[in-house]
C-alpha cells in the first residue's frame, strides 16, 4: 500500500532540523519501498506492507526518536488522502486561493462540539470544517497574521496536529498516485 507520512514541526525557523536524505535513508532502512520526500517540511510518500496507519505512526515515531529527533507523525493511506481531496468543503477557495486553504491533520477525529467551540472562538474571518482526523481551514486574510494558531487548534480540538496548505495536499496526492503505464 502507498502511504503519506507528515512530520510535525520540523525544519521551522532553524529548529528540529532533519535533512530529507537522512529521512529517506531512515525509511529505507526500516524496509519501506519507493520512499520519496517533498519539500523540507517533512512530507514522505512510501510503500509498506503494514496495513495500519496507526501502527506505522507508532513505529516511525519510535525509530525517528532513536535516530533523528522526537516528533509526531500523521500517516494516511493514499486512498484516505484521495478522500480528503474529494471531500474538501471549500472547492471555490481551493481553485481561487489555494495558498489560504489548509488541512490540519490530527491524531484523532475532532468532535462536532470541539469544532463548533473552535469556530466560535475565532476572532477573524477564518472558517473551520471538520473531516475524519483532520480539519479544513480557510484563512482569507492570510495565515501569518491570523490568531488561529496551531496551538489554539490543538487545544480546542483536543488533539496534536500538523497543517499543510492545499497546494501541498494536491502535490502529495499526485506523488501518491501510482504511475499508469
Amino acid at each position: 500500500m502507498i502511504y503519506i507520512a507528515l512530520l510535525r514541526a520540523i525544519n521551522l525557523a532553524g529548529r528540529a532540523q532533519v535533512s530529507m536524505p537522512d529521512l529517506r535513508e531512515l525509511f529505507t532502512t526500516l524496509g519501506f519501498a519507493d520512499v520519496r520526500t517533498m519539500l523540507q517540511s517533512g512530507n514522505v510518500v512510501f510503500r509498506s506492507r503494514v496495513r495500519s496507519g496507526a501502527q506505522l505512526e507508532r513505529q516511525l515515531e519510535t525509530e525517528t526518536a532513536k535516530h533523528l529527533l522526537q516528533t509526531d507523525y500523521f500517516v494516511r493511506s493514499a486512498d484516505e488522502w484521495r478522500g480528503i481531496v474529494a471531500d474538501n468543503p471549500f472547492r471555490e477557495e481551493a481553485v481561487r486561493d489555494p495558498g489560504h486553504l489548509t488541512v490540519t491533520f490530527l491524531k484523532k477525529a475532532p468532535s462536532r462540539q470541539d469544532v463548533d467551540a473552535l469556530q466560535a472562538a475565532i476572532k477573524g474571518r477564518e472558517i473551520v470544517r471538520p473531516g475524519t482526523r483532520h480539519a479544513y481551514i480557510i484563512y482569507p486574510d492570510g495565515i501569518g497574521r491570523s490568531r488561529l494558531t496551531s496551538a489554539m487548534i490543538e487545544k480546542m480540538l483536543g488533539a496534536r496536529g500538523t497543517g499543510r496548505n492545499w497546494n501541498t495536499v494536491l502535490k502529495l496526492a499526485e506523488l501518491a498516485t501510482p504511475a499508469k503505464h
